[in-house]
């Protein structure tokens, strides 16, 4: 069986992140912002598993009213007496605490005042790479000088580092070099897979580090000035314009010191004249079951690195560090030394050899033999655990550890001159992330990256407070050394912490700006939090569950997801989630609806006189017009609401509408009309008419072709007729009337064009650069006239036949901007200069053609920003989006031909393939243009919440969908789920700024979005915070209710067999160890209200819960659904575990009045089932419930609702992991015996192994895979390969079918546990008997999905992924075939070819049309087949 494995969620979260300035955009040097537009400050560079994204953090100014607004809405929320203070740290709703910033006033240095900012992440790229990223870093090299901007260096998990720069021509990430040592001998050892490589830079950049098998380090030195390269290009005799030298790989133990091995750490330590590294190891070692032999094994070890002459002298070596160092951070020149982090302390290691120490509980002096400091009666009483814990320096004596429940230490170096005396430990500050990576960046801003949720930016301020008397015992810190007054700025000032959050500070002999004062003060470190990029992290378990947007049924993917205090559920849904809100079948709409807005004028004195517009409010709307086909030649109707918020028809005209706009500053209707002939009509605002102009031609009465789009931008109208041809009206507002617009300069009159429309630029990006040269009209020569900024500037696109698209300014008509590239959807549109082109009608006339441009819209898209983007349709189904870039002047001066040239490139940002049927163009009857679906491009804004506000495009036809675009998502093209839309408009009649007209398939009605809505993934999602995780949640069907485990810590302690504890703390700073438990939950979708719930034992935790349908005597059908559930019993590591199996049953009981809940459920206990080991997994099938238990397999019969009967067993392998049954076939995977195929049969009742896999496999999850009669088993290892086995007694390999033939292997990188089959219904395939398609939910939060294909389609894709992995380049120059590729001893040829790669094919839909035919051409097939191909296999459900 041949499939498609593609990724419709990318891996959620960050492991890695570097902050740096990566784009040009960070490179003004400006002040803070004043602008709307804001500055950009620096981009944060983040990565997880295979995905890599770019975003930029701008300071903008603060929305005034929004932020009046959440400060009377916070206030409201608090309860009296309890809001924080200046200083105090207020907790949030999500359980973030941030020191109170609303209260602390920005001011600048001479005291003046400045206008509150906000930083903002925004979405500037986004890549899915070709291998998993294992580290990044920031580094400068001698082309930096040049540009002024850093480069980025990335490491993967194949030992290869890639050095990406940033390419203003494409506007993209551009690889440099890319440094491959997978053939290193360090990597040819078994076990190199289990190896995660580290990557590090020096802090000058001189040289990068990664870290490889077998204590080796691979070291990357880059030149650093201009000299070097050129005494590099002497000696070797041949230009190199490469910014590094040769890599070389150098071996720790043999190299530097033998007692260098298992390195745990390693990090380059600034201020040295050569790089020095220091490098955390255990020599010898240890666990905590042996400490009495090994303990304090780990050792520090400072080299140098000699690149001239290869020489690493150990500059300091430091043994008998505790064993359970982890993680080692170098502290700033001005102290020296090391920070090193262990799981019960930390320990400070100055050049000298010196170590302080800082225990963090009472287990340190039990595990270690280092001599420990005098504490303090509070630090005796400290208690805190630092695995998985991570730091950052903020200052040069001060740094945040960050607990693995996101508790913020403050830790602070207490210097006794020069020296560390000792390390001092504040209560917490702040409850932030889940931490992953910290990362510490200019201005005082800190970047936590999490992996299992939401990562934040903060901000650290310096803040000085005096000191009261009473807090002389804070003095303990030491007296700063003595400054000129004038030195003591906000930024320099030395910033400690004493125990109370706060350090002190004196100034300088208690001199404050010259004047004597006796008030001490002391510089307290707050933190604020500026922004954060939403994440959901590992999908633990998922389960399909139905949702109900207002009337509609739709499917809904429930997923598990978060870790700790994060966890909780995301909601995916594959389309749009829209309700209506009401039906509008008065008004019809089937070819189109306008909801306008227009102010009725008022009349004074027999003057007319227009009501002044609300500053500041955007009118509503007041007028819907709406338009049929029926009856012919259609009819076209005005509506508005009458006082019942009904709908009042006031017109009905003959005739059908082709587009409408409010004209003459909102106070008239445009209206163009085809009736016989077309109409162009000004009418007022109750819907008569003004102004009446027939489109007849000139020299004959006879009226013009019918027109077929038309643009309207007041007081511009463009017409565009079914000959091609145009017309162009301008409104003059004195008269009130519109009048034809001269085109002379666009060419003869008669001229053809495909597609055109008018954009308004309100972003002031579109901007003009005049050419003093050319011959034009009243153009001046000073700088004002050489660049016209263009603020609310109007233009005129036109698309020729050609391909030309061109963009005319408004009102005078010139051309600004001419590019061939559009038609061929190249990645970057830049203005070829070119003078008008030519158009004339051809004889006979011209047909239309597959690549020709069918639409074409520019319109903003954004969510606070939003951005001019290009959106082209071709009549092929290819849709394109790019993006408006500001570019540079240009250098060489302007053709004469050219009066001015636009300054603005367009860059490609999405495309897709639609597979769109058209009917022939020469049917022209009646019935056809009954049929007809309109396929357009339509803009919108709206406000689907108070302060949330988008701006995007939608695409009408039979292919429905939201055009969208976020801060943090970036472009996003998302189905609306309807069959097909004919009209759309927003509308604001109902005092809603987020409703929609639509006219779908269900008629015409009015929509919204469903609220709480998340678009920054690529599905939309809905976050259900529980402040716990959940293991396992199940959907049952019959109630809609959902099944849920919880999981948590709690404490364990053993008893002996007369029920005395064992062990117990013997001192307040030692603890209970902790162990999983786990709550069975009943929660019900409406409001998330947890119904009703199941305590299991302090030291019982869940394995799997299950809906299964047993025999049941309670109903006719004599089958119901059970929630089966099963669960380890832990009893210590002296006693085996044991398990048990629970039936539950969901009974509908008698609600409580007082909910206002009309039904409510519980859990009802039925069975509890005793086993004498786990119960990892279970499964139902034919009516049974099958059981894995230590190393068998049961099958079980439900008897009398009371109790489980064994009617049959089989023993497998050691330990089961994943049971799947459909019909009377059982699939089982084991964690060592790999995967195995059995049957059962009742009569008698016996399990029939059928087949088993003879390799040795570890199995985390195994499906059965079915279509078009085949079957396969896909299973996949917990080093994420998919593999596909086949089930074929003839084969001579099968051996008569005892082993299961292995067919293909698959590398998907990471491993999913959580798997869930459903159907798939293809156009052309059997409608009775569906396709199975398998979703799949990872650790590292991605979902993907294995789709069937067919064998000729297979085929067919197979060779263009062959294409496009030699002709296509890849970020990084990563190798998809390698990547995917996985080694196996036992064949002669990787099995690679059963499984295509979704993210590689869906490069296709993104080359340029040239490339496409290109690409296709070698394999003997076009574009439009494979794109038709794909389009028929890509989606999420």
């Amino acid at each position: 069986m041949q499939a498609l494995r593609q990724e419709i969620l990318p891996p959620s979260g960050v492991e890695f992140a570097a902050c740096l300035k990566f784009t040009p955009s960070t490179l003004s040097d400006s002040g803070p912002s004043t602008s709307q537009g804001g500055r950009t400050l620096f981009n944060v560079v983040v990565a997880r598993s295979n995905l890599l994204r770019i975003f930029e953090v701008r300071e903008e100014q603060a929305p005034i009213s929004t932020q009046k607004e959440d400060e009377r809405d916070r206030r409201a929320t608090v309860r009296k007496g309890t809001e924080a203070v200046e200083g105090e740290v207020e907790m949030d709703a999500s359980g973030e605490g941030f020191v109170n910033m609303g209260t602390v006033k920005s001011t600048g240095r001479n005291g003046v005042a400045q206008p509150a900012t906000v930083n903002k992440f925004y979405l500037v790229r986004e890549h899915r790479l070709h291998g998993i990223v294992t580290g990044m870093e920031a580094v400068r090299t001698v082309h930096s000088q040049e540009d002024k901007l850093d480069r980025l260096l990335v490491s993967f998990k194949d030992a290869k580092i890639a050095l990406l720069e940033w390419s203003d021509a494409i506007h993209d990430i551009l690889t440099v070099s890319i440094h491959t040592y997978e053939r290193a001998p360090q990597l040819m050892a078994l076990d190199s897979p289990l190896f995660r490589a580290d990557l590090r830079v020096d802090p000058l950049s001189r040289c990068a580090a990664l870290s490889l098998p077998k204590d080796a380090l691979a070291i990357l030195p880059f030149y650093q000035s201009q000299a070097e390269l050129d005494l590099m290009e002497q000696e070797l005799s041949q230009a190199r314009d490469v910014p590094y030298s040769p890599s070389f790989i150098l071996d720790l133990a043999n190299d530097v010191d033998k007692r260098i091995r298992n390195v745990i750490d390693f990090t380059f330590l600034p201020g040295f004249n050569n790089p020095t590294i220091a490098v955390l190891c255990q020599f010898q070692q240890t666990w905590t079951g042996r400490l009495k032999e090994y303990k304090d094994t780990v050792g520090l070890y400072i080299f140098t690195l000699d690149l001239v002459t290869n020489n690493y002298p150990v500059i300091t070596a430091v043994d008998g560090l505790p064993y359970d160092c982890f993680s080692l951070t170098p502290c700033s020149t001005a102290t020296g030394g090391v920070v090193i982090l262990a799981g019960n302390s930390i320990v400070f290691v100055d050049q000298s050899s010196r170590r302080v120490i800082l225990p963090m509980n009472g287990w340190l002096q039990r595990t270690s033999d280092i001599p420990l400091p005098s504490l303090t009666p509070q630090e005796q009483l400290r208690d805190l655990q630092l695995e998985g814990a991570r730091f950052t320096f903020v200052d040069d004596k001060t740094f945040f550890v960050i607990l693995k429940d996101g508790a913020v230490h403050p830790v602070e170096l207490i210097l006794d001159g020069k020296t560390v005396s000792r390390l001092s430990m504040a209560d917490a500050l702040a409850r932030t992330t889940v931490p992953a990576v910290i990362k510490r960046v200019e201005r005082g801003y800190i970047f936590i990256g999490s992996i299992v949720g939401t990562s934040v930016l903060l901000k650290t301020l310096h803040v000085e407070e005096e000191i009261k008397e009473e807090d002389v015992e804070m003095a303990s810190a030491p007296a700063a050394v003595d400054a000129p007054a004038d030195s003591m700025d906000l930024d320099d000032d030395e910033d400690l912490y004493g125990p109370s959050n706060g350090a002190e500070n004196p100034d300088a002999n208690g001199m404050t700006n010259g004047v004597s004062d006796s008030v001490k003060k002391r510089t307290v470190v707050r933190l604020s939090f500026c922004d954060a990029i939403p994440a959901y992290g590992p999908i633990c378990d998922m389960a399909f569950g139905i949702a109900r947007n207002g009337d509609r049924v739709v499917p809904e993917l429930i997923a598990a997801t978060g870790s700790g205090e994060l966890g909780g559920f995301h909601l995916f849904q594959r389309d749009m989630p829209t309700r209506s809100k009401r039906k509008l079948h008065a008004i019809g709409g089937g070819r189109g609806m306008w909801s306008l807005p227009v102010r009725q004028p008022v009349k004074v004195s027999g003057g007319t006189f227009e009501r002044p517009a609300k500053p500041y409010h955007a009118e509503n709307d007041s007028v819907i017009i709406s338009t049929d086909a029926n009856p012919t030649p259609g009819l076209s109707r005005i509506a508005t609401r009458s006082s019942h918020s009904d709908i009042t028809i006031t017109t009905r005209i003959p005739g059908t509408t082709l587009g409408a706009a409010p004209f003459f500053q909102g106070t008239a209707i445009l209206h163009i009309l085809f009736n016989v002939s077309n109409v162009i009509r000004v009418l007022e605002p109750d819907g008569t008419e003004r102004q009446s102009i027939k489109d007849l031609d000139g020299s004959t009465p006879n009226p013009r072709p019918k027109i077929k789009s038309c643009s309207i931008a007041d007081p511009f109208v463009l017409i565009i007729r079914e000959d091609d041809t145009i017309g162009l009206f301008i409104g003059e507002i004195e008269r009130g009337k519109i009048r034809r617009k001269d085109m002379s300069p666009m060419g003869d009159k008669s001229s053809r064009y495909l597609a055109g429309c008018f954009y308004t630029d309100t972003s002031g990006l579109f901007q003009t650069f005049v050419n003093e040269q050319a011959p034009a009209e009243n153009v001046t020569s000073t700088l004002q006239g050489a660049m016209n900024a263009g603020t609310n500037s109007q233009w005129l696109i036109l698309v020729r036949p050609q391909g030309v698209v061109e963009f005319w300014t408004l009102p005078k008509l010139t051309l600004a901007f001419s590019t061939t590239l559009l038609a061929t959807l190249d990645p970057v549109l830049t203005d070829s200069q070119d003078a008008p082109a030519l158009s004339l009608p051809q004889d006979p006339p011209r047909k239309p053609q597959d690549l020709d441009i069918d639409q074409i819209t520019i319109a903003p898209i954004g969510e606070s920003r939003p951005h001019p983007h290009v959106i082209v349709l071709l009549r092929s189904g290819q849709l394109a989006i790019y993006e408006a870039v500001v570019t540079a002047p240009p250098a060489e001066p302007l053709p004469s031909t050219r009066s001015s040239t636009l300054l603005v490139k367009f860059v490609k940002v999405m495309s897709k393939a639609f597979d769109i049927q058209r009917t022939e163009e020469e049917q022209k009857s009646v019935l056809a243009e009954q049929k007809r679906i309109s396929r357009l491009l339509l803009p919108f804004v709206t406000s689907p919440a108070p302060g949330h506000t988008f701006s995007g495009v939608f695409f009408t036809g039979d292919r429905p969908c939201w055009i969208l675009s976020t801060d943090k998502g970036g472009v996003r093209v998302l189905p609306s789920g309807h069959k097909v839309v004919h009209a759309f408009t927003t509308s604001s009649l109902w005092e809603s700024r987020g409703d929609f007209l639509l006219y779908s398939e269900e008629g015409p009605s009015l929509v919204e979005w469903m609220p709480d809505i998340q678009l920054d993934g690529h599905l939309p999602a809905r976050s259900v915070p529980r402040s716990r995780p959940y293991s396992n949640v199940v959907f049952d069907a019959s109630t809609s209710l959902i099944v849920a485990a919880s999981s948590f810590q709690n404490r364990f302690a053993s008893y002996d067999e007369d029920g005395n504890i064992v062990w117990e703390p013997d001192s307040p700073n030692i603890s209970f160890p902790r162990s999983e438990c786990a709550t069975l939950e009943l929660i019900s979708q409406d409001g998330w209200i947890t119904m009703d719930g199941y305590e299991f034992a302090a030291n019982e935790f869940v394995n799997c819960v299950v809906s299964v349908p047993l025999e049941t005597v309670s109903t006719e059908s004599g089958m119901k659904d059970f929630i089966a559930v099963g669960t380890t019993i832990n009893r210590g590591e002296d006693l085996a575990v044991k398990g048990a199996v629970y039936i539950f049953e969901i009974v509908e009981v008698v609600p409580d009045p007082s909910t206002n809940i009309k039904r409510w459920w519980r859990l009802k206990l039925l069975c509890r089932d005793d086993a004498k080991g786990p119960v990892s997994f279970l499964c139902g099938m034919n009516g049974y419930l099958v059981s894995s238990m230590g190393q068998k397999i049961y099958v079980r019969a439900f008897d009398l609702d009371e109790r489980l009967v064994g009617v049959a067993f089989l023993d497998v392998g050691v330990y089961v992991t994943s049971l799947r049954a459909v019909k009377n076939l059982l699939v089982i995977g084991d964690a060592v015996k790999s995967v195995w195929f059995v049957a059962f049969q009742e009569d008698p009742y016996k399990l029939v192994i059928l087949g088993k896999d003879p390799r040795l496999c570890c199995i985390t999850r195994a499906d059965l895979f079915f279509a078009d009669g085949h079957l396969s088993i896909v299973t996949c290892d917990e080093e994420g390969i998919v593999r596909i086995y086949a089930y074929d007694p003839r084969d001579p390999e099968a051996k008569g079918g005892q082993r299961l033939l292995r067919r293909t292997e698959f590398h998907g990188q990471v491993e999913y546990r959580t798997s869930q089959l459903i159907a798939r219904r293809p156009k052309h395939g059997d409608p009775e008997i569906p396709q199975a398609r398998l979703v799949c939910g990872s650790v590292d939060g991605s979902l993907s999905t294995l789709t069937y294909v067919d064998e000729e389609t297979s085929k067919r894709l197979h060779l263009l992924q062959g294409q496009l992995i030699r002709t296509v380049q890849h970020v990084a120059a990563l190798n998809p075939k390698a990547f995917r590729m996985v080694r196996n001893e036992y064949v002669s040829r990787p099995l690679s070819k059963g499984i295509l790669d979704g993210n590689l094919l869906g490069t296709f839909e993104e080359l340029p049309i040239a490339r496409q035919n290109e690409v296709t051409r070698q394999i003997g097939t076009d574009r439009a087949t494979v794109l038709k191909d794909w389009a028929a296999l890509v989606g999420a459900w």
